[in-house]
């Protein structure tokens, strides 16, 4: 009696079991973006550039346990270089960082390189490089009474009036040594005709250098939600903008006569990044140019050139809290010293994976970081947003179609997500 009572309650507890068990025809035929972490635009399916690259630990499987993923595991990349005997890294206390061999664009030193921060004023060196690129010196700025007055409270100034007029030469003075705003704006509005024209032309220029992560919607600098770059992006502006031997001329003098205009007497400015002074416990020898920058929202930013020895770096700081010059010293001394013992910077090829934080990007081979698509590496698609962050754990749709991205970025194919919705072959979401 013992032994039937036994296979009865068997018999009771196999069946629940099965009642409970996920019934893959019943599964609901829903939009399965909601709550899965983020959509993004509708671009072309999976067909990536391939590469024998390996990236992050990745599992292409389901992390339910059922489905058929294949299980594949990658292995993390080594990030930065072998230091050369008796060379270590700087301790920089700024927020964000970059260090660049500007004869290559190689990257020596990065802290938080690709993360978005509010430039300020070193903004204005992409202004300047573009107003050195498409205007002749001697021409007329004419300042409108827009130029000089759609300014925030405090914002520093050249005390121009509607109705002034200087040339762009000491318009370019007024930009970069007394860091005057209504300058940029004046400026913008004589290349572009108006400062969200001139802001779209900069973000052109941007991409065209290769910048990633960077938006402008102002010449100058001010806060705005929408205008921000990276140390890495700023990195190649300032690459571009100290080959342009205006733009070197202007940033590395110390100080400029401006004429009398309408409301103001001839006045003086000095440049005002203090290692270019002999004199200044700051100085460091062989800078070439730099610009400052500060707003309540941005901190301390500031961009150094220096060249030595044949040997040209560029240094960027980011939301610095006072330390942006002692930090800079630290990066060019580093960044000398490893090229005289031949280090050869973070990356040591055109392309691969470069890891920030918790935060993985992809270098693609023309240079640039994948941004907005797929890339197929190592046989496994990743999704790279258009911050150019790999992509976890998420939904991305493509062509109308649905993927999902497990941990470690990896697209999951033949699976189940973790929120329950199979996926074929192909990786596409079976609806």
């Amino acid at each position: 009696m013992a032994k039937k009572s036994y296979r009865l309650w068997s018999l009771v507890i196999s069946i629940s079991i099965l009642a409970a068990s996920p019934s893959y025809g019943d599964m609901p035929l829903v939009q399965p973006f909601p709550g899965s972490g983020g959509k993004t635009e509708a671009v072309s399916g999976p067909s990536g550039s391939s590469s024998n690259e390996i990236g992050p630990g990745v599992n292409t499987g389901t992390g339910t346990g059922t489905g058929t993923g294949s299980g594949q595991t990658g292995a993390v990349p080594s990030v930065g270089q072998s230091q050369p005997s008796g060379i270590t890294q700087p301790e920089i206390q700024s927020e964000g960082a970059v260090l660049m061999d500007a004869s290559t664009g190689t990257l020596l030193y990065s802290k938080n390189g690709d993360t978005r921060y509010y430039p300020a004023s070193i903004t204005k060196l992409m202004t300047a490089l573009l107003v050195a690129e498409k205007c002749s010196l001697p021409d007329t700025v004419t300042f409108s009474k827009a130029a000089t007055t759609n300014l925030e409270s405090g914002a520093v100034t050249l005390g121009l009036s509607e109705g002034d007029k200087l040339t762009v030469e000491q318009c370019l003075y007024g930009l970069m040594l007394k860091s005057a705003n209504e300058v940029a704006n004046g400026l913008a509005e004589h290349v572009s005709g108006s400062i969200s024209a001139f802001s779209a032309l900069m973000n052109v220029r941007a991409k065209e250098l290769g910048c990633t992560g960077t938006n402008f919607v102002n010449p100058n600098g001010l806060n705005s939600s929408g205008h921000y770059t990276t140390a890495h992006d700023m990195a190649l502006i300032a690459r571009a903008a100290f080959q342009n031997e205006t733009v070197k001329k202007v940033t590395s003098t110390l100080s400029y006569q401006i004429p009398a205009t309408k409301n103001a007497s001839a006045r003086t400015v000095s440049m005002g990044h203090k290692m270019l002074y002999p004199g200044d416990s700051r100085y460091y020898p062989g800078v070439i140019g730099g610009k400052t920058g500060y707003t309540s929202l941005a901190g301390n930013t500031l961009v150094t050139c220096v060249e030595k020895n044949g040997i040209r770096l560029i240094a960027v700081i980011m939301k610095s809290k006072s330390t942006h010059y002692a930090d800079t010293k630290s990066l060019l001394d580093y960044g000398f010293a490893l090229k005289a013992a031949g280090g050869q910077g973070i990356q040591t090829s055109s392309s691969g994976w470069i890891q920030e934080g918790s935060k993985w990007y992809y270098r693609k081979q023309d240079g640039n970081k994948a941004c907005n698509e797929w890339q197929k590496i190592n046989g496994v698609y990743y999704w790279f947003d258009s911050g150019s962050v790999m992509a976890e754990n998420r939904w991305v749709e493509s062509s109308g179609k649905w993927y999902y991205v497990g941990t470690g970025g990896a697209m999951l194919k033949d699976a189940v997500t973790p929120d329950g919705y199979r996926l074929d072959s192909s990786g596409a979401w079976i609806r």
